[in-house]
C-alpha cells in the first residue's frame, strides 16, 4: 500500500515534521513494506515557516523584533524568489510567552509589523504573512504601528483601544506600495462578537470573561476608527484580529491550510495514495473551520480516498467526521496528568500509528 502522512504540528509537543516522522516510524513498526509519503502541513500559525521551507526551499533571514510581551526575539522570514514568507507566531506566539505569564490585554502584535516591514525591505514584490497561534488579542493595532500608522491617543494596551479617537493608515498603506499582501488564516472566525477574536480564542490566551468583554469592546472602537468592512470578513479575527489588520492594508486573505496544501500538491499525492493519515494535537470543532485536517479530508475525498485521523485528543462525533470525509479517528491515551500529548510525545504517536496500520494496512 501507499500511504499518505499529511499531520498538522501537535501544538507545543511535536512540530508537523517531527509528527509526520513518528506517524511513520510506528507504521513500519506493523507494515513494513507500504510505501510512505511524508508531507508534513501547516494552516499558517505555528510551524508555517519549517513547513514551506522544506517543501519550496528558500533563504532564511533573521530579523530581531519585539516579542508579544515587549522582550526582544529573534525571529526569521523565508525568503523565495520574489516572494516573503511571514509566521506571525515567530513574533508573537503563546509559545513565547512563560507559563502563568499570559496577558492578552498588554499582548502586541508589534514584531509582526517589524517582520513584514523586513520583509518589504528585502526587496520582494510579494508578502504572504501565517496568521495563527498568536498570544494577542489587539486587532493587528501594534503591528500597523510598526509599519507607521499613527493611533491618538496612542494606546499602551489593548483595552485602551476603546478610546481611540483617530487612526491614520496612510504611512502603513504606503510603506507597502507596489507589494502584494497576502494573509494566509489558520481560521475563518470574525473580528467580533460571539464568534470573533476575544470570544472564541481570548480564553485560550488568558482572558477571564470580564476581560473578553473589555477586549471585544475594544476591537468594536478599533473597527469604527479604522473604518473598512472587513471586520466582519471571514479570517477577520485570525492571529488576535491580526487577519482585520493585513485587510485594512489591502491585503487578501486566504485559508493558511489551503494554501500550503496547493503548494505541496496534496491533491495529486493524495491521489496517488490508498489511504491518508492526518492528525493535529486536537481534533476538536475549529479543525472543521477550514483547518488542515479539514483539507486533508476534502483533498482525500476529492481523490476518492479513504480519510484516518491521528489525534492527541478526539472531541469530533461521527457525524462531524463523516460529513467532513474522515473514515475514523484515534487518540492518545491520556496519561496521568490528563494531557494526551505530554511526555514522551512521539513514541506515544509512533505506538498509536502501529496500533492503527493493523487496521488499515492490507
Amino acid at each position: 500500500m501507499r500511504i499518505l502522512l499529511a499531520p498538522d504540528d501537535f501544538a507545543g509537543t511535536l512540530t508537523a515534521e517531527e509528527a509526520a516522522a513518528a506517524i511513520a516510524a510506528g507504521w513500519r513498526r506493523t507494515a513494513p513494506d507500504d510505501q510512505l509519503d511524508l508531507a508534513p502541513l501547516s494552516d499558517g500559525g505555528t510551524g508555517f515557516l519549517g513547513v514551506l521551507r522544506s517543501a519550496v526551499g528558500g533563504r532564511l533571514q533573521p530579523v530581531q523584533v519585539t516579542g508579544p510581551l515587549g522582550e526582544q526575539v529573534a525571529a526569521e522570514l523565508l525568503v523565495v524568489g520574489d516572494t516573503a514568507y511571514v509566521e506571525s507566531a515567530r513574533a508573537a506566539g503563546r509559545h513565547l510567552v512563560p507559563p502563568g505569564a499570559q496577558d492578552p490585554a498588554r499582548a502586541t502584535s508589534y514584531g509582526v509589523g517589524q517582520l513584514i516591514a523586513a520583509a518589504v525591505d528585502s526587496g520582494v514584490r510579494r508578502v504572504v504573512v501565517g496568521v495563527g497561534g498568536t498570544a494577542t488579542n489587539d486587532g493587528g493595532a501594534g503591528a500597523l504601528a510598526a509599519l507607521g500608522a499613527r493611533l491618538e491617543p496612542a494606546p499602551d494596551d489593548v483595552p485602551a483601544l476603546s478610546r481611540l479617537e483617530r487612526a491614520d493608515l496612510a504611512p502603513a498603506r504606503r510603506r507597502l506600495a507596489g507589494v502584494e499582501l497576502i494573509a494566509a488564516t489558520d481560521v475563518d472566525h470574525v473580528l467580533m462578537g460571539e464568534q470573533g477574536a476575544s470570544a472564541v480564542f481570548g480564553p485560550q490566551k488568558g482572558a477571564s470573561p470580564e476581560l473578553v468583554a473589555q477586549l471585544d469592546a475594544a476591537l468594536r472602537r478599533w473597527a469604527e476608527v479604522a473604518g473598512c468592512s472587513a471586520a466582519d470578513a471571514p479570517g477577520a479575527g485570525a492571529g488576535g484580529g491580526l487577519g482585520y489588520a493585513l485587510m485594512l492594508l489591502g491585503g487578501a486573505r486566504v485559508s493558511g491550510a489551503a494554501m500550503v496544501l496547493d503548494l505541496l500538491d496534496v491533491g495529486a499525492r493524495a491521489a496517488e495514495a490508498d489511504l491518508v493519515v492526518t492528525g493535529e494535537g486536537s481534533f476538536d470543532w475549529q479543525s472543521l473551520r477550514g483547518k488542515v485536517i479539514s483539507e486533508v479530508a476534502r483533498a482525500a475525498r476529492e481523490a476518492g480516498r479513504p480519510c484516518v485521523v491521528l489525534a492527541g485528543r478526539v472531541e469530533v462525533g461521527r457525524r462531524e467526521m463523516a460529513a467532513l470525509g474522515v473514515e475514523a479517528a484515534y487518540a492518545l491515551s491520556p496519561d496521568r496528568a490528563g494531557d494526551p500529548v505530554e511526555g514522551a510525545a512521539a513514541e506515544r504517536l509512533a505506538a498509536l500509528a502501529a496500533h492503527v496500520a493493523h487496521s488499515w494496512s492490507h
